[in-house]
């Protein structure tokens, strides 16, 4: 495994490969991020994975600074896997092309997260613009967790460059909380309530299969959920799965929930 600290080692590293696949991180790596490296050494001749949390895609710097960090750990977990190539860049790797980027979301894609964290997937956007035009992957290897993510990533990603998005299932633990970098800063009885939420979701998404008039059930699930667990919750919505927008049809939909448990915030899909 090799460590690039810098744009100059990673050129000099991947000058004459071929059929490379990429695994953007912001590091504190979990079994979600494991599956995604593990589907990335099975499907390209070379496998990077970058760790760099991106300051701007927090729109609150508290959080960005709270973020969890362990590059040791890290480190030590992507040589067991045998990861070819391990990118640790600073910002200013990052962000030192002359060619500035300004990413601009469409009316219709201000939704879900993006209503809630004015910049954050801007921020996203361009952080994977510079990666890709760094790295030129073939492919790129995301979660379905974060889904609006994954969307908004792919459309732009693969309408400017010829690398492909592959996107991966996303990861649960045995009370099938989605597994999250986050979920380090809950405290035990708060990842048992996260899960408790999980499953609720899940068996709720089931029993809409044969419902009627599912925009008031959902409303409904929402206000139940809010006083049952004691939590903020942003939003709680079905959407299409292909253009994320609003339905009232369980066919190609999936529930959407973003909500804070002691002010960590976490999103999740079903």
């Amino acid at each position: 495994m090799k460590i690039l600290l810098n744009n100059i080692d990673l050129n000099e590293a991947l000058f004459d490969k071929s059929n490379i696949g990429f695994v953007p991180t912001m590091g504190s790596l979990h079994d979600g991020h494991i599956s995604l490296i593990k589907k990335s050494l099975k499907l390209s001749n070379k496998t990077i994975v970058s760790i760099f949390v991106n300051p701007k895609q927090f729109n609150n710097n508290d959080d960005y600074k709270k973020y969890p960090r362990n590059v040791k750990k890290d480190l030590r977990v992507l040589k067991s896997l045998k990861v070819d190539f391990v990118y640790l860049p600073g910002v200013k790797d990052i962000y030192k092309s002359v060619n500035k980027i300004k990413i601009k979301l469409k009316k219709q894609d201000k939704i879900l997260c993006a209503q809630y964290r004015k910049g954050h997937f801007e921020g996203v956007i361009e952080v994977m613009t510079h990666l890709t035009k760094i790295i030129n992957p073939s492919k790129i290897f995301m979660g379905e967790k974060d889904f609006q993510q994954l969307l908004l990533v792919k459309r732009y990603i693969e309408k400017n460059f010829k690398s492909k998005i592959i996107s991966c299932k996303t990861i649960r633990d045995r009370n099938k909380l989605a597994l999250s970098s986050r979920n380090i800063l809950l405290k035990k009885n708060d990842l048992s309530k996260a899960g408790k939420i999980a499953k609720h979701l899940i068996i709720f998404k089931k029993r809409l299969l044969n419902k009627k008039n599912l925009k008031n059930l959902i409303f409904m699930k929402k206000n139940e959920l809010k006083k049952k667990y004691d939590i903020k919750i942003d939003y709680l919505e079905l959407r299409n799965t292909k253009n994320l927008r609003l339905t009232n049809k369980i066919k190609n939909a999936k529930i959407f929930v973003a909500y804070y448990i002691n002010k960590v915030r976490l999103i999740d899909n079903y």
